[in-house]
């Protein structure tokens, strides 16, 4: 059963992945001028950028939607950005790409997981000693 989870939350995160870049697409192609075969370099960085967040979250496969995440790694201005685009392409997804903008929505109500317990290396010390060793 474990294993049938941990493959779930990958096909999420790469279901994710694909998600972002579709809204960035057809954004993309909407805003930017010669931007019908590739990204236009703004979208193209903006998309690298989601994929590196993506990448090195903290939540790793259990990962909720940035919107229902207790941590937001995205800086400032990109957040913005990304804000911006989602809120032009989301309503559009669901007339070019229905399965994907389901399944977001989907996602998007599942609950958000605790943030993980950072582990911390040991010294081999006793953290709570004084330093001195006993006979």
């Amino acid at each position: 059963m474990r294993n049938k989870d941990a493959r779930h939350n990958l096909v999420r995160r790469k279901r994710e992945l694909r998600t972002i870049q579709v809204m960035i697409r057809m954004f993309c192609r909407r805003h930017h001028a010669d931007s019908r075969i590739r990204l236009c370099q703004e979208c193209a960085v903006l998309f690298d950028y989601a994929e590196r967040r993506l990448d090195l979250c903290v939540f790793g496969d259990a990962k909720p939607t940035c919107a229902n995440c207790s941590v937001h790694c995205y800086s400032a201005e990109k957040r913005e950005q990304i804000r911006v685009v989602m809120k032009w392409a989301g309503p559009r997804m669901l007339f070019r790409y229905p399965l994907l903008a389901v399944f977001h929505l989907l996602d998007g109500r599942r609950p958000a997981p605790d943030l993980p317990v950072k582990q911390v290396r040991h010294s081999g010390r006793d953290p709570h000693s004084s330093g001195s060793r006993s006979p």
